[in-house]
């Protein structure tokens, strides 16, 4: 249970320039719901805790100065696309009460117990300019634990930029200096999106988003309907070097060669996850399946974007398959699909998705929705899943002046088939894994997924 102590707006501490911002392509494809997470905290003085809101809620206003997109609000255009006023409407911040401590969570799956650390947003009765582009909740537990959950819009921020607000804001609430300023000139991708007519891009909408339904089927909406349910799986960083091995050694055993790059962990654990999911949900030897990786293009365009880029610089990248070959086949096919799919993100491939994006009259179909059931927009459940990796971002080294973060989890998971992979606290190799699928296949993938490392 969680009890509402105060709720406060908190806008940018100085003047900010007051503006319509340019959204790229790849911005307005994103969902219109909000990102979540949650970062646990467990001082070993409970007296950090006193000032906490107030820390926090001074620190907010100073980095949303820097961050002022996050002060604005998203109105509705045509062709379901949208508009970024930075208004300075402010960020949204609440006070919470819980009698619970932080162990009652367990493994931090993301159960609805999870959400409710979380301000919640009624998106079906709240027009879009009335909802804030940042909510963030500060819930103190009754063990002298607190928890910090967030939603921003992921139209706004992909997870690095996320990331680099947040560490920003961690820093002003320390009484550091904050000196690693974003990059907001959302234009510099504009040059990708106007392509000239004479050079027509390579790829086209069936490239990027080619979502096979369940053979039998004419579209996804009986699996849509179906119940699901989240649950947490760990890997170790020796079950981890284990499904490396699996799948090196096999491949270099195929090609009588060691010169090429092995294979990576995300790799190797992204092949292994499709091959069991595939598996568990009982796919006929013919099913096509798509396995979309969340790509991260800043360091893939000439010249690079910034690594400070504030805004969306990410695209899933579909890997296919047949279900057949995934089962028959060793795990090195299904890792050389992935590895395939990775290495197809070059300049001229982004180019061509943020074309073929600008030149949709009506992108709404284009995106997926983290709202669980809803059945609007793209579906990328059964016979398919999405993969995002939070491996390479710093998601426990947010420290408000009360010690590193002890756990972080996705706040929620939208829809079936779609899972993360994150660090384990402990800085180990580790691996967690929260996925959400179909209530009838949850079983038999916990089974396969443990049984065949």
């Amino acid at each position: 249970m969680v009890n509402l102590i105060a709720s406060h707006i908190v806008k940018p501490a100085r003047p900010i320039p007051r503006k319509v911002m340019y959204l790229s392509e790849c911005d307005q494809c994103k969902p219109l719901t909000h990102a979540t997470t949650v970062h646990f905290y467990k001082p070993e003085n409970p007296e950090l805790l006193k000032d906490a809101t107030r820390v926090l809620k001074d620190s907010l206003s100073e980095a949303l100065a820097a961050f002022y997109p996050l002060a604005g609000r998203l109105y509705q255009k045509d062709g379901g696309r949208v508009e970024l006023r930075c208004n300075s409407m402010g960020a949204l911040l609440l006070e919470a009460q819980s009698e619970l401590k932080i162990e009652d969570f367990g493994d931090f799956c993301p159960t609805p117990q999870i959400r409710a650390l979380i301000p919640p947003i009624d998106y079906n009765n709240t027009p879009l300019h009335e909802v804030p582009l940042l909510l963030v909740q500060i819930t103190k537990f009754a063990c002298g634990g607190v928890s910090l959950g967030s939603a921003v819009s992921h139209v706004i921020v992909d997870g690095q930029s996320g990331c680099h607000f947040v560490a920003e804001w961690a820093k002003i609430a320390r009484g550091e200096k904050s000196d690693d300023q974003p990059y907001l000139d959302r234009t510099i991708l504009q040059q990708y999106e106007e392509c000239p007519s004479s050079i027509a891009p390579k790829l086209q909408y069936p490239d990027f988003y080619p979502l096979p339904v369940l053979i039998g089927q004419s579209s996804s909406l009986e699996e849509r309907k179906k119940a699901t349910t989240c649950a947490m799986f760990q890997l170790s960083k020796e079950q981890i070097e284990q499904l490396k091995n699996n799948v090196n050694n096999h491949h270099d055993l195929v090609h009588k060669t060691s010169n090429h790059p092995p294979f990576s962990r995300f790799v190797a654990v992204s092949a292994h996850i499709w091959k069991c999911l595939s598996k568990a949900r009982m796919h006929s030897p013919d099913q096509e399946t798509v396995l979309y990786v969340t790509v991260d293009f800043r360091n893939r365009l000439k010249p690079p974007l910034s690594g400070r880029y504030f805004g969306n610089a990410v695209l899933p990248v579909p890997a296919r398959a047949i279900a057949g070959d995934l089962q028959s086949r060793p795990p090195s096919y299904a890792s050389s699909k992935i590895k395939e799919a990775i290495d197809k993100v070059t300049d001229e491939y982004v180019r061509s998705y943020l074309v073929c994006m600008k030149d949709m009259p009506e992108v709404s179909c284009s995106r997926h929705f983290h709202t669980v059931g809803c059945a609007q927009g793209l579906f990328f459940g059964n016979p398919n899943l999405l993969i995002t990796s939070w491996v390479g971002l710093d998601v426990y080294k947010v420290n408000f002046g009360w010690g590193e973060a002890i756990s972080m989890t996705p706040g929620s998971l939208g829809y079936d088939g779609r899972l993360f992979l994150i660090p384990g606290p402990n800085g180990d190799g580790s691996l967690i894994i929260p996925l959400r699928l179909q209530v009838e296949h949850i079983n038999a993938f916990k089974k396969y997924f443990y049984e065949d490392i």
